[in-house]
């Protein structure tokens, strides 16, 4: 079946016999995945979800568990912690954090419900602990729950919206609560008698007329048919680990070298473009360096080659590393104090490149123009002993002067210390998961949920921790429900 192609639906009656039967086709077991299908079979429909792997998972078990959770007055975490988080501040801050890529209706809609999804969240078994960790933080190391998880107070954002922590990670010790909170959402869509079938890639849509009505997938090295009576939802996660697909689309990505995903392939983008879909800001990725561990480097300042600044540093770690890759050349420099220096993380890849007494000594070391680096720290210095950054608006307390010495200069290399990446880009959905063409139509039959579309986090220079599970995990439920209600 030479015809069979990922850029193209299979025609409905070209299927001499098809293989399995159901209401709704759930494409990839990740968190959107998960959540898609307990929806779908909470609305009664007959699920199956398919997963190229050999078990769930997706780029949702890499991630930290991490959920932006809040407005409404705040969650429990919040209000305890003394944080009535309103829905216009939220609806406000994620509009800001989507820059020119928002989707307002999205926002919107999240904001007003993120509270209730919480709610569901927790009824699907997934634990909270409810306590407030301060400071500046990746992820927590212990079972703590509500961090400040984006850029809410470092302008501009503080003052488009009133700032308030959302991130809510799950009661887990130690990194990467993504692989528990996969495995009870998987549990609870196999109670409830979602039938899954793992190793099996799908290649094709099966269209009639203009309706997606199946799909076509490789399982144990064979060809097999999947009729749906209600539709297809494509959960199957980004491009990042396309090489084609970004240089096409993304070539900024190959300044960098880490990429994070799980086969992430951008196969279910083509699906859907294939089948009339639109794919949008496919342009954008995250990128990340690990430069506040440990956290007394939040109070350093970022210079690029020229020793010039270039980000207010008390931004998210990953608004500050994205606006790092824009710089010209291959590297960039986090300035510290004797003050606030210690080792970096091994694994973040950060060296020293120069040290002095003074910051004309570190400039040298570092082979810059005379006046370039420590001019931009006499300026920067003078202000932040008055509590001021007039250029780029950095804030007490992460603003402070760097002035006891010594000094030294840490070089992040885009190529040589751990940028880590994923892509943002991908499928035009509405509201409720449905996959839209380029007039903002609905396809019939076909739906789709996290990184294989655009969604909360659509602008990379925006990201926050935890948008990522928000979108997949909120907007697979609505595609799920969508789904279980559609009639061909």
């Amino acid at each position: 079946m030479t015809d069979i192609s990922l850029h193209r639906p299979y025609p409905a009656s070209k299927v001499e016999r098809w293989d399995y039967e159901t209401d709704v086709a759930v494409i990839g077991f990740g968190a959107a995945g998960a959540c898609a299908a307990i929806e779908a079979a909470e609305g009664r429909a007959r699920v199956m979800l398919f997963e190229r792997g050999s078990g769930s998972g997706g780029a949702s078990a890499l991630s930290g568990g991490e959920i932006y959770i809040g407005g409404s007055g705040g969650t429990d975490a919040q209000r305890t912690a003394g944080f009535a988080d309103r829905t216009e501040d939220m609806a406000a801050y994620l509009k800001a954090a989507g820059g020119p890529c928002a989707d307002n209706a999205k926002c919107d809609l999240y904001a007003q419900e993120s509270l209730a999804h919480f709610a569901w969240l927790k009824m699907q078994g997934i634990p909270y602990r409810g306590n407030y960790l301060p400071g500046k933080h990746i992820e927590p190391t212990d079972d703590s729950t509500l961090i400040w998880s984006g850029s809410e107070a470092a302008y501009p954002f503080c003052d488009m919206a009133k700032p308030a922590p959302r991130g809510h990670v799950i009661q887990h010790n130690g990194w990467g609560g993504g692989r528990p909170l996969v495995d009870l959402l998987e549990g609870r869509a196999r109670a409830l008698g979602v039938s899954v079938v793992t190793d099996a890639r799908a290649v094709a849509l099966v269209q009639d007329e203009d309706r997606i009505v199946g799909a076509v997938l490789r399982i144990d090295n064979a060809i097999r048919f999947v009729k749906v009576a209600r539709g297809v939802i494509l959960c199957t996660g980004g491009f990042v680990m396309n090489e084609a697909m970004r240089r096409r689309y993304c070539p900024e990505t190959f300044r960098i070298n880490s990429p994070i995903g799980d086969q992430d392939d951008g196969s279910g983008i083509e699906l859907g473009v294939g089948a009339g879909g639109d794919a949008i800001h496919m342009e954008q990725f995250f990128t990340t360096c690990p430069w506040t561990m440990p956290e007394s480097h939040a109070f350093g300042v970022f210079v690029n080659q020229a020793g010039q600044r270039f980000i207010n540093e008390d931004c998210y770690h990953g608004r500050v590393s994205r606006q790092a890759v824009d710089q010209l050349g291959d590297r960039v420099y986090l300035l510290l104090d004797n003050a606030h220096f210690s080792q970096p993380l091994d694994m973040a890849g950060i060296g020293i490149a120069g040290t002095g007494d003074s910051w004309e000594e570190v400039e040298a070391e570092l082979e810059m123009a005379p006046d370039t680096l420590s001019a931009t720290m006499a300026f920067y210095n003078a202000h932040a002993r008055e509590g001021r950054d007039p250029v780029f608006h950095k804030r007490p307390p992460i603003l402070t002067p760097l002035d006891q010495g010594p000094f030294i200069a840490l070089e992040l290399h885009f190529q040589n210390s751990y940028f880590s990446f994923f892509t943002l880009g991908g499928l035009r959905t509405s509201t409720d998961g449905e996959v839209l063409d380029r007039a903002g139509m609905a396809i019939p039959g076909l739906f789709a949920a996290g990184r294989c579309t655009s969604g909360l986090p659509a602008w990379g220079h925006g990201y926050s921790s935890g948008l990522s599970l928000a979108d997949c995990t909120y907007f697979g439920r609505r595609a799920g429900r969508k789904a279980a209600l559609e009639r061909a």
